[in-house]
């Protein structure tokens, strides 16, 4: 067998992974930024499917045809997200005589609307939400929602991954929620429609793994709890779900093999519930006619190839396993790392990485490798960390020191936010709901200025002593990814990375230096700090930008493409007002002017593709807020 692979990154690993074992040939189709990423060198075979517009590569199902046709492939794996989870796709991939590793057309075409498929659960007795789909008349949404009671969730019928999701608290907020959602949802998925139904106040996000053939036999692999969500993207999962009583559990699981097999599911797909923790309640949220992020930990626990399974299911064979031959041992948690800043509202980061340090006996399920580069075409995952053990709490502790001996840098991520998650009681007491980091705020790590010294002092020494090889002229280092910056050390002719023992105080004392980037990284409370050689020009250099009242030059915070330009050449502003609308690593971004002024040149059109620190708009006429204010009064 030939498999051609119509996804990227992680994910098109472990595909990888699974064909190798089972002897099938990989072909890798790959997007221009992804040319030399670690999945395309890994393939049996690469072919090149289009620039990095996701609609003229990965989400090209011409494109990708075409490249499955010129290399032979016999079959397609979808991974998940892009091509996944579209029926058409997947009968073009059937038409063209190939096989599609995933179910049916039909099945993802009929629980691929929420609308259709909230009307096949409730036809087999799933429970659901109370909610409204009945119209997309606004008036008639309005009406229905009045009648659920406020708050109401609105959410799209197409799609998924927290796109295209508000809540409406009160008839009054209920049309502007409604725009919003509906407009998200066109922009997301080319589809406007929406669901309306009753906000759980108290949700936890409870799914099942089932597995199907052609010949009928349904399987469920048990639970995980996907409650750790911030801005509706699941970030830490479990398997098994936690708390759950038996009675409940044992309803989630009988539920989800029932609507399968109703259905007459034939390949790996999650039943996703939301359960209202107040009232123990479960209602039916959705079905996932593919494979998940989170399906590693369901493999650790089961000791199932989830990839094996599609594969084999696939090609018409029949489950080898039943469901009272399935053993679940111990526990297993996934963590997501992301490429964000947590210091700046967790916005999307891009660029390479330079420092890259796994911990041992975890599995490190990940797209990149020293040297990779996290672009702002595609997500932003990094990667996913997984930890198990024989039992919760000792995979907890197994998850500390994890997070306390990972390195990865100098892009920002979100580590420091799983660390600090560690130690949040309505984790480790397993009672967190899916709203938990959407109510609270999560504190910005930062390294102290001891420990800075402390580090500093110690490869200093090491220096002098020539412990770390030649070395040429000490200067002053800078953190790429802290406010303020701190400076520190060194630079290496022999591109190594070390590691120094200090008595560095961190919960780790791991530090890594990379002389070709002539940088060094520290790891503190799970936080990656990254220090880089600055020249003497850019240590003194201070942010000359927008403040004190004045609109400077209109920058690009990160690598992005320009998504809307609300206003254009000769147009007045004022503070607060969106000046440009960007989109990077799937996610919208408003930039907005910081002072008063009058848009002097539009340097950039819809489509354009930025660099960071990219001059994007210029203004004249700029005025201090306090003149400004002189000349109104």
């Amino acid at each position: 067998m030939k498999l051609f692979i119509a996804n990227r990154g992680e994910i098109a690993r472990r595909i990888i992974r699974t064909a190798q074992k089972l002897n099938w040939i990989t072909v890798a189709g790959y997007a221009d930024p992804d040319a030399n990423a670690p999945f395309v060198l890994e393939a049996s075979e690469a072919i090149r499917i289009g620039p990095s517009a996701l609609s003229e590569s990965y989400l090209s199902a011409e494109a990708i045809l075409n490249a499955a046709k010129a290399t032979e492939a016999t079959a397609i794996h979808p991974g998940y997200g892009f091509l996944s989870e579209n029926a058409d796709f997947a009968q073009q991939v059937k038409d063209a005589g190939l096989i599609w590793v995933g179910p049916r057309p039909a099945l993802i075409a009929m629980m691929g609307s929420k609308i259709e498929a909230r009307k096949i659960a409730e036809t087999a007795g799933v429970p659901i939400i109370p909610g409204f789909s009945g119209s997309q008349q606004s008036d008639d949404l309005q009406t229905a929602a009045n009648s659920i009671g406020y708050p109401v969730l609105i959410k799209a019928s197409a799609g998924g991954g927290g796109k295209g999701i508000r809540v409406a608290h009160s008839q009054e907020t209920f049309f502007k929620a409604l725009d919003e959602a509906r407009n998200e949802a066109s922009r997301s998925f080319n589809n406007s429609d929406v669901i309306v139904e009753r906000y759980i106040e108290q949700p936890k996000h409870i799914e099942v793994q089932i597995v199907g053939d052609t010949f009928g036999n349904i399987i469920d692999l048990g639970t995980r709890d996907c409650s750790v969500q911030r801005r509706y993207q699941k970030i830490v999962e479990e398997a098994p779900a936690l708390n759950l009583s038996s009675d409940t559990e044992l309803g989630l699981r009988e539920t989800a093999t029932q609507l399968a097999r109703n259905i007459g599911y034939d390949n790996v797909g999650t039943v996703e519930f939301i359960v209202d923790a107040a009232t123990g309640e479960y209602f039916f949220l959705e079905m996932n006619t593919r494979l998940q992020v989170e399906h590693p930990i369901t493999e650790v626990v089961t000791g199932l190839d989830l990839v094996e399974l599609q594969m084999l299911s696939a090609t018409g064979k029949e489950l080898a396993i039943r469901q009272d031959e399935i053993m679940f041992a111990g526990h297993a948690i996934e963590f997501r790392l992301n490429a964000e800043d947590p210091s700046d509202n967790f916005s999307p980061r891009t660029g390479v990485i330079d420092h890259l340090s796994v911990p041992k006996l975890v599995r490190w399920d990940s797209g990149i490798e020293v040297g990779s580069n996290i672009s702002p075409f595609y997500d932003s995952m990094i990667a996913k960390l997984i930890i198990s053990a024989p039992s919760r709490s000792e995979a907890l502790t197994a998850a500390a020191t994890a997070l306390e001996n990972l390195l990865v840098g100098p892009v920002a991520n979100n580590a420091s936010l799983l660390y600090w998650l560690l130690d949040q009681n309505e984790f480790r007491e397993g009672s967190i709901t899916s709203r938990f980091l959407d109510e609270i705020d999560v504190p910005i790590a930062t390294i102290d200025s001891v420990s800075i010294g402390t580090a500093a002092n110690a490869l200093l020494r090491s220096i002098e002593s020539n412990e770390l090889g030649p070395w040429s002229s000490v200067k002053s280092f800078r953190v790429t990814n802290h406010k303020p910056a701190f400076d520190v050390l060194l630079s290496n002719s022999e591109g190594e990375i070390h590691e120094v023992k200090t008595n560095f105080s961190a919960a780790t004392d791991r530090l890594s230096v990379d002389s070709t980037t002539k940088s060094v990284a520290v790891n503190q409370r799970g936080a990656t700090h990254v220090f880089q050689l600055a020249d003497r020009t850019e240590a003194w250099m201070h942010d000359s930008s927008i403040g004190r009242g004045n609109i400077g030059d209109l920058t690009a915070p990160f690598p992005a493409v320009i998504i809307e330009t609300p206003v254009q050449a000769g147009d007045d502003v004022e503070p607060g007002d969106i000046v440009l609308v960007i989109e990077a690593m799937k996610m919208l971004h408003s930039l907005t002017a910081t002072g008063h002024g009058t848009v002097s040149t539009l340097r950039v059109e819809t489509g354009d593709a930025v660099q960071s620190k990219q001059i994007l708009m210029t203004f004249s006429n700029t005025k201090p807020d306090s003149e400004r204010r002189l000349n109104d009064s």
